[in-house]
């Protein structure tokens, strides 16, 4: 069985042979015993310091994924040649009908090259090398809001590469933090094996980092000193926005402190004044929904153009001296929907 070295209270999840089925259907399963750390297609293969020494670079990946780029560009190219083809067409069809199916896939064209101009756009935004660094400064401020006591364990929800687990971690030394994720097939380019390549490239050994799902955490209640997320909860069909929340806090012990970050605009979480109202009387003291496409995490114009206007930071922390039964206060079943993040 797995052991969780270090972490107090945390239940054994997987056997060795689960992990080593995991792994075999990992994006980089080609890799031998090590490897990732020489680099045979590795997520980012080590580099030579000017000292001589082998350095390893973490891969975070970006929010925006090449492939649809590619999709989109490769489309355009296909409805630009379809629109062309369509008008000097030989089939038996008149010449305003060969007019109209060209300037139909001529449209269709024009779409899919403004959708891959502005993937561009966003994937420049979000790359952690390039000037804007968008990713990396939303990481590091919802970070920020994560205070580990000395010993204290803190849980990210929904890891993806292992940003924000390793950021709260490198902020708290005198704490462990522990990510989980679903890592599914629809985001195949992450994985725990990348979680663990990137704690190991920033030289970060108080983490770890498990199969997990959003809607049903294998934890008890009040395990956690902190609990933290960043753009996850959206990404989940069908499931009650709140219920999610609920069962997120639902493991966070007495006197921690809960930082969640999301699209949380009405549609997608219901009246969220009203949900603060009932936190509070549940005991969660100083629950706040801070607005970050305000200028904190990213500009107004920044949030409208990459479709983030809506984004907002729930904190707080909760009462040491009395909680409410969570799950009994809500009556909601969270495990219903589809995970697709």
């Amino acid at each position: 069985m797995r052991n969780n070295k270090g972490i107090k209270d945390l239940p054994i999840w997987k056997t060795d042979r689960e992990i080593r089925l995991e792994d075999r259907f990992h994006p980089h399963r080609n890799l031998g015993r090590g490897s990732l750390l020489w680099g045979a297609g590795s997520p980012c293969p080590p580099q030579m310091n000017p000292e001589g020494e082998m350095t390893m670079k973490p891969d975070y990946r970006n929010w925006m994924p090449r492939g649809m780029i590619v999709g989109l560009g490769t489309a355009t190219g296909v409805l630009a040649a379809g629109s062309a083809a369509a008008v000097r067409s030989r089939l038996p069809m008149g010449r305003t009908a060969k007019h109209l199916a060209g300037a139909v896939l001529g449209l269709g064209a024009v779409g899919c090259l403004a959708g891959a101009a502005w993937s561009l756009y966003a994937r420049a935004m979000f790359s952690y090398e390039g000037g804007r660094q968008l990713s990396r400064q939303i990481i590091e401020g919802v970070a920020s809001y994560i205070e580990l006591p000395e010993g204290g364990v803190g849980l990210d929800v929904g890891c993806g590469s292992g940003a924000l687990t390793i950021a709260c971690a490198k902020r708290n030394p005198q704490g462990r933090m522990v990510g989980i994720d679903r890592w599914g097939v629809e985001y195949a380019s992450y994985s725990r094996k990348l979680c663990e390549w990137n704690a190991q490239a920033e030289g970060v050994d108080n983490v770890a980092f498990q199969k997990g799902d959003a809607r049903h955490l294998d934890f008890p209640d009040e395990t956690f000193d902190a609990v933290t997320s960043n753009y996850v909860y959206h990404n989940i069909t069908g499931a009650d926005k709140q219920a999610l929340l609920r069962e997120t806090l639902r493991v966070l012990k007495k006197g921690g402190i809960f930082a969640i970050h999301d699209l949380m605009e009405p549609s997608r979480y219901g009246d969220m004044d009203d949900f603060l109202r009932k936190l509070r009387e549940e005991g969660f003291q100083e629950a706040r929904l801070l607005p970050t496409a305000d200028g904190s995490f990213m500009t107004p114009w920044e949030g409208k153009t990459l479709f983030l206007s809506g984004s907002a930071l729930l904190v707080g922390s909760i009462s040491s001296d009395e909680k409410s039964d969570i799950s009994q206060a809500t009556g909601i079943d969270v495990t219903d929907g589809e995970m697709v993040s």
